[in-house]
């Protein structure tokens, strides 16, 4: 809440596979407090053995609502295979409140008062890509650290074309395609295409 913002233009300092977890919750009947109320605790204090336990593997995360009655949590993971040790760990509270829930589930003491929903997401180095203009380490950044935006290109083009393995430097395929991106005001390409000075449309 009162992290410092990095003045100008940074990017995430993500290498590899980045491994993305949303998971949340629904209030489906406010008036079922006695229903919701525990799985959002257990969420909190999931968060809280994850956070004391970083080896376990969770790199970052933040809390977001989607409406007064969807919550949820985006996660940054350092591999897959942390994500599955985690969520099978005898010894983590995952492993216990999953059992919980699912033996009310199949008592039918939680249908229809409360949902329950996770997407993952596996994207390998090449297929993602990010931007920060005066921000605080913030989502990937936060999970990974922060760059210099110039460190992985300029354009959207370069830095999806940054490989780790490549020695660290802007992407040459992405530094061709680059060439043909609308600049905007502050000389950096709109992702879109979109040339903001003129309200025209450009080719990315």
């Amino acid at each position: 809440m009162f992290a410092k913002p990095q003045p100008g233009y940074t990017t995430a300092a993500a290498t590899g596979d980045t491994v993305v977890l949303l998971i949340g919750m629904r209030i489906n009947r406010f008036w079922a407090v006695h229903h919701w109320g525990p799985v959002m605790f257990a969420m909190f204090r999931m968060l809280y053995e994850l956070g004391r336990s970083p080896e376990r593997g969770l790199r970052g995360r933040i809390l977001l609502t989607a409406s007064p009655r969807t919550y949820y949590v985006v996660q940054y993971w350092e591999s897959k295979e942390h994500l599955y040790r985690y969520a099978s760990a005898p010894d983590g509270f995952h492993h216990t409140v999953w059992g919980i829930a699912n033996r009310k589930v199949r008592e039918g003491k939680l249908r229809g008062h409360v949902g329950l929903w996770h997407e993952t997401y596996i994207v390998p180095e090449g297929g993602y890509e990010s931007i920060y203009f005066d921000m605080p380490a913030f989502g990937l950044a936060g999970a990974t650290g922060q760059l210099p935006l110039e460190a992985r290109g300029r354009h959207a083009a370069q830095r999806l074309a940054f490989r780790s393995g490549d020695g660290g430097g802007v992407g040459a395929g992405g530094a061709e395609q680059a060439a043909g991106e609308v600049a905007g005001p502050d000389g950096l390409s709109c992702p879109y295409g979109a040339d903001h000075r003129t309200g025209a449309q450009g080719v990315s």
